[in-house]
């Protein structure tokens, strides 16, 4: 087999690439790096053609290029895997590997490539629908002086908890987020406005996700409560 690992563009990956995202089906959380340049990508051929592509970006800094984050390969090539993938952290320098665990490929390669593996982040994806009420709560949007639509929770009077949505995701995905002001916590405010979000995203025409610390135990609860599941995690590790 000759292998050859090459640095390009990321328009010359671009159709491996829309391969990978629909293979994968769920929220892919290093979807930004590549829209705002924070990662280089890999071209793999096998004896010329095409097998496959990688991407690096920086572990905690973004100018670096130290943390592998996808590691794709077309089907036939996949029982390859395992020689392919060491010689291309050896090529792009890679010293960590970062990979969603509900991505098995590369989630395989840092189990046979990596120590020191430990988990980031909770990743979180809808499950089922919800029908939470608090007596005097409301839900209502404004768009604010950036021609951002903001999103509340107001509570006789008041508003008790704010949210949102990010949106560098890969589509149809949205990333969801939201804020309980410190007085109003632990009531139930911060799953309702999550339960809201929920319905706004899907008449926008997305899926909603989300993810907290792993060792985030109040938003990890308020997430399930809210109809969300656990459908993954963040995983880091050092490459050996």
């Amino acid at each position: 087999m000759d292998l050859k690992i090459t640095k390009v563009p990321l328009a010359d990956i671009r159709a491996l690439r829309d391969l990978f995202l629909a293979e994968i089906n769920f929220q892919f959380i290093y979807n930004k790096c590549h829209g705002a340049g924070w990662a280089d990508t890999y071209l793999f051929t096998t004896n010329g053609v095409k097998a496959g592509y990688g991407s690096i970006w920086g572990k905690d800094k973004r100018e670096d290029r130290d943390a592998i984050f996808e590691f794709y390969l077309l089907p036939p090539l996949r029982k390859m895997a395992s020689g392919i993938f060491p010689e291309f952290y050896k090529v792009s320098k890679a010293k960590y590997v970062e990979c969603q665990s509900n991505e098995r490929m590369l989630t395989n390669m840092a189990y046979e490539y990596a120590k020191n593996i430990y988990a980031e982040a909770i990743l979180f994806e809808d499950h089922y629908i919800t029908d939470l009420n608090i007596p005097g709560t409301t839900f209502g949007k404004k768009q604010n002086e950036d021609d951002e639509i903001e999103y509340f929770l107001e509570h006789e009077g008041q508003i008790v908890a704010t949210g949102g949505y990010v949106w560098n995701y890969n589509f149809p995905y949205i990333d969801m987020y939201y804020e309980v002001k410190e007085d109003h916590r632990k009531k139930g405010f911060g799953s309702l406005i999550t339960q809201e979000l929920k319905k706004e995203a899907y008449l926008m025409d997305r899926v909603p996700a989300a993810r907290c610390n792993i060792n985030n135990k109040a938003s990890k609860a308020t997430l399930l409560k809210a109809g969300m599941k656990v459908c993954g995690h963040i995983l880091i590790g050092e490459l050996v």
